[in-house]
């Protein structure tokens, strides 16, 4: 067996083709699962696995000459073949999943063993960074190379940034606290032993029983384990989709899902739906967990008929590819009810226990969750009302009216399965007369009293309202908090209503940043540009700017000054905002007003008014008509545009 720290392949003459098939052979799983690693997951499960073996098998030196070479030098430079392969087909070379010799076998679908909440985090922290990276993991990992030896090889199979895609591959394990090898070396990235499903069980009718198949994991010896259902024992398993996607069959059998242990967000070193436990008094209800599943996969109806699916904007309501995690299983409002977690999205899937009625399936966003963000979900609504299941770490449930500030907050009951007595939300519509929110408290085994509030905007996950305190001389710039102290408080009392826009978007959080205080013209009082920014889960977000003025009343709404989709402004990526509006006085006089936030150094104006002031605020006698657009220096030397024109009163 050739030493775990052996040097890279070196450019160079191959090795003697027998001396590479005898070191394939003996070290072939190892080669296709490093393979597997770095090959891109966008092939999806199925198709990376068959191209993880075309890799390793297409790596054999070709026509007989070749130097004479020792066992380590000849892994070498095998291993040498696969690497680059595979980094290849991330910048664009396609893979044939037929072609020479690869094994296939008609109608069946491959798959990896699906492992456990642990495997499913690090399979999408691996998602989220370039082939070169997760072959740098495994090579430092799985392979046990040096330090200095990684950046080598890399470069030497094409990769331009070695030492980027080394750093991060050191953050990735240092993320999973010493359990790296045992993750990568499990059953989730392991593409000689698999699963098989079929691809067109409905086309073909489900006429026929599909046995298991064992396919020879080339000349390793290493057994595909084939552990298709016979048929009628569960829902059978859909040939794609709505969006076609074959591979989802792999997902559907309810045995399979996956089950975080109760304690599991106590000792993660992330908070996030991944360490939900399944809870709910029907959790092993496999019936109901297979019809809900194969809602998913789009394989038929409920008890009552054809299952009615919806999608928050951003979202694919396509079927898993993997076996998802099982969140909640029981009965809520009459009717019976399943949540399930596939890494990047959440499903609800009900169906009415008794009458009429047709059951349904709703598909949201939930990847990159934290704390507050993956707090709770929509079990069920009701009368204006939602019951609420909680993260294992919240210790605590309030409920408040955000329109107010100064009421106490009212407990929430919450039963022993985690779901919370029905909490009034937000009227869809007609006047804005309460705005009632969820304020969760996390528990000290992971945060000390860290309270926080979520709204219910009628998606399944209620969105993190944070604040953003104005700016302050001598204070550095403020990072949104919890709008759980009074002056957040009053802030959101003043901006709860314009949320209704944002109903069924898909949106994650809000945050109220208030970016700068102006002195009103003719004595009127000091007033704060709030710019409220959304941000959705599938990434885009909007901003909403609006000027609150003094007022006897904690709830008076602010007045609207731009909107804007799809921008950074306001956020982590575009912390620079300026922004305008016409104001008229109490004595009839009107006024430009615009205000800009810390960086900005001068405002000037075009259009229908011609103006400039050299500070971050402006206030100057203007008409009523006429559009003016708003533009800003930065103290940095750039400029900003303004959030919208300032368009003429109507």
């Amino acid at each position: 067996m050739p030493a775990r720290h052996s040097e890279p392949a070196l450019p160079g003459a191959p090795p003697r083709r027998e001396e590479a098939e005898a070191v394939l052979v003996e070290h072939y799983p190892r080669l296709v699962r490093l393979a597997y690693l770095t090959l891109p997951p966008a092939l999806g499960r199925h198709r990376r696995v068959l191209a993880a073996h075309r890799v390793v098998q297409r790596a054999l030196p070709r026509g007989p000459g070749g130097r004479e070479a020792g066992r380590d030098e000849a892994y070498a430079w095998v291993r040498g073949r696969v690497l680059a392969a595979a980094l290849a087909a991330e910048r664009g070379t396609r893979l044939r999943a037929r072609a020479c010799g690869l094994p296939f076998v008609a109608g069946l679908r491959l798959f990896p063993r699906a492992g456990g909440t642990d495997e499913l985090g690090l399979d999408r922290a691996l998602s989220a960074v370039d082939a070169a990276a997760r072959a740098a993991l495994a090579l430092r990992v799985l392979e046990g190379l040096p330090p200095a030896a990684v950046p080598e090889l890399l470069a030497a199979a094409g990769t331009p940034a070695p030492h980027d895609a080394v750093r991060t591959a050191e953050r990735l394990a240092a993320e999973q606290q010493g359990r790296a090898e045992t993750l990568l070396g499990s059953g989730e990235f392991d593409p000689c032993t698999v699963q098989t499903r079929p691809t067109d069980l409905l086309r073909r009718g489900g006429g026929r029983r599909l046995a298991g198949a064992a396919v020879a994991c080339a000349a390793a010896g290493v057994v595909l384990a084939a552990v298709l259902p016979a048929r009628g024992t569960h829902p059978p398993a859909p040939a794609a989709g709505p969006a076609g996607s074959a591979e989802s069959g792999a997902a559907l059998d309810p045995r399979q899902v996956v089950r975080a242990p109760r304690d599991a967000w106590a000792h993660a070193s992330r908070m996030d739906f991944t360490v939900w436990p399944a809870r709910g008094a029907r959790d092993h209800d496999t019936a109901l967990v297979g019809r809900a599943l194969a809602a998913w996969g789009g394989a038929g109806g409920g008890p009552t008929g054809r299952v009615a699916v919806t999608a928050t904007p951003g979202t694919a309501a396509t079927p898993p590819d993997r076996s998802p995690q099982l969140l909640y299983a029981g009965d809520a409002d009459r009717a019976a009810v399943v949540l399930l977690y596939d890494g990047a999205r959440v499903a609800r899937y009900a169906e009415p226990m008794s009458g009429g009625g047709g059951a349904a399936l709703d598909v949201s966003r939930a990847d990159d969750g934290d704390v507050t963000t993956a707090a709770a979900l929509v079990v069920s609504r009701a009368a204006g009302s939602a019951r609420y299941l909680l993260a294992p770490w919240v210790a605590e449930a309030t409920g408040r009216d955000l329109l107010r500030p100064d009421s106490p907050a009212r407990t929430v009951r919450v039963g022993g399965d985690g779901v919370t007595d029905p909490v009034r939300g937000p009227a869809p519509g007609g006047p804005c007369g309460l705005w009632p929110v969820l304020q969760l408290r996390s528990s000290q085994r992971i945060a000390e009293r860290h309270a926080f509030l979520l709204s219910d905007l009628g998606d399944l996950s209620p969105v993190h309202l944070t604040y953003t305190p104005p700016p302050a001389a001598g204070v550095s710039a403020r990072s949104p908090r919890e709008a759980t102290s009074g002056p957040a408080l009053v802030s959101w009392a003043r901006t709860a209503c314009a949320l209704t826009e944002l109903r069924g978007a898909g949106v994650k959080a809000v945050n109220n940043w208030a970016f700068a205080q102006q002195d009103m013209p003719e004595h009127r009082g000091r007033a704060t540009w709030v710019c409220s920014r959304a941000d959705t889960w599938s990434g885009p977000g909007r901003v909403m700017v609006q000027v609150q003025q003094p007022s006897s009343s904690d709830t008076a709404p602010g007045t609207f000054a731009g909107k804007a989709r799809n921008t950074a402004a306001c956020g982590r990526f575009g912390q620079n905002v300026v922004a305008g509006l016409r104001w008229r006085s109490p004595a009839g006089h009107w006024y430009l007003l615009a205000a800009g936030s810390r960086a900005v150094s001068s405002i000037s104006t075009s259009g229908g008014v011609r103006a400039r002031a050299g500070s971050r605020t402006l206030a100057v006698r203007a008409p009523a008509t006429g559009s003016v657009r708003l533009s800003a220096r930065l103290s940095t030397g750039g400029t900003l545009q303004g959030v919208a024109p300032v368009e003429p009163v109507p």
